[in-house]
C-alpha cells in the first residue's frame, strides 16, 4: 500500500503539500458554510500537522489550522481572528447547527491534512493498523486496513478503515466524525495522479454509511476535486 502511494522514503523526505481545486457537498450549505472552500488553495506540512488555506474567505486573507488553534490572518501574518482548543467548540452542536468560519477551518484543515497525507499518517507514532477482513464493492474484493488513532492527532474519529484495491490504491475510506456527531461515512476516492514521485487521489466524494458499511447512494455529503498537486 506504501508502496502503491510513492514509497515510504519517498513520504519521509517530503516537506510541503501544495493543492488547488474545489470542495463541495450538502454539508457546507447545511451548517452556513456553503461557499466557504469553494475554491482551495492548499499548503500543509507533511510530517506535522500544519495546514494554510491560502485566500480563505477573501483574496487577501489565509486560514491556518494546526490541532491546538486556527487562525485567519493577513498574509503579512497579523490575526484578523482566532480559536484556541477549536475541537471543543463543537460541544453541544447537533445536526443542523450552524458553524461559524472558524469551524468549518478545523474540520477542513484537519480533514484535508488526514486526506492528503494519506497513507504515511498511517506510519506516524502512536497510530495502531492491523489489517480485517476483505470487503467486495463494485465487483472487486478490496483489502482493508482499520486503523486506531491517537488522542493528540486532530482526525475525524479514533477508529477507520482504508480499503485499498488489487494494485494498492486508496479506494474507500470509513469513519464517523465526531464533531458532526459520528454518523457513518463512506469516503470514496478516485482518479489517482503522481506529484514528485507521490500519488494521491484527485476525485472523492463522501456518503452516508449504514451501520454494517454498506453506503447509501446519497446525499453527497462531500465532494473535493483536485486539480494540481505539488510537493516540495
Amino acid at each position: 500500500m506504501l508502496n502503491a502511494h510513492g514509497g515510504l522514503q519517498r513520504w519521509i523526505h517530503a516537506d510541503t503539500i501544495r493543492a488547488q481545486g474545489s470542495v463541495g457537498g450538502r454539508l457546507w450549505g447545511l451548517r452556513g458554510q456553503e461557499e466557504v472552500f469553494r475554491r482551495v488553495d492548499i499548503a500543509l506540512d507533511v510530517q506535522r500537522q500544519h495546514l494554510v488555506f491560502n485566500g480563505f474567505t477573501s483574496p487577501g486573507l489565509r486560514g491556518v489550522f494546526t490541532p491546538d488553534r486556527v487562525a485567519i490572518e493577513a498574509q503579512d501574518g497579523e490575526v484578523v481572528v482566532q480559536r484556541a482548543a477549536p475541537r471543543e467548540a463543537f460541544a453541544g452542536h447537533g445536526p443542523g447547527t450552524p458553524w461559524d468560519q472558524l469551524h468549518a477551518l478545523y474540520f477542513g484543515g484537519y480533514a484535508m491534512w488526514n486526506y492528503l497525507t494519506a497513507p504515511y499518517l498511517l506510519t506516524r507514532p502512536g497510530v495502531e493498523v492491523e489489517e480485517v477482513e476483505p470487503w467486495d464493492e463494485a465487483g472487486e474484493r478490496r483489502r482493508r486496513l482499520r486503523a486506531v488513532f491517537p488522542e493528540d492527532m486532530a482526525t475525524h474519529s479514533r477508529e477507520q478503515v482504508f480499503s485499498y484495491d488489487d494494485a494498492g490504491l486508496l479506494r474507500r475510506h470509513d469513519y464517523a466524525a465526531d464533531v458532526l456527531g459520528a454518523p457513518p461515512a463512506a469516503h470514496y476516492t478516485d482518479a489517482h495522479t503522481t506529484a514528485s514521485g507521490l500519488v494521491f487521489p484527485t476525485r472523492r466524494y463522501v456518503v452516508p454509511a449504514k451501520a454494517d458499511g454498506r453506503s447509501l447512494p446519497g446525499p453527497v455529503l462531500v465532494t473535493i476535486d483536485l486539480t494540481e498537486i505539488a510537493v516540495d
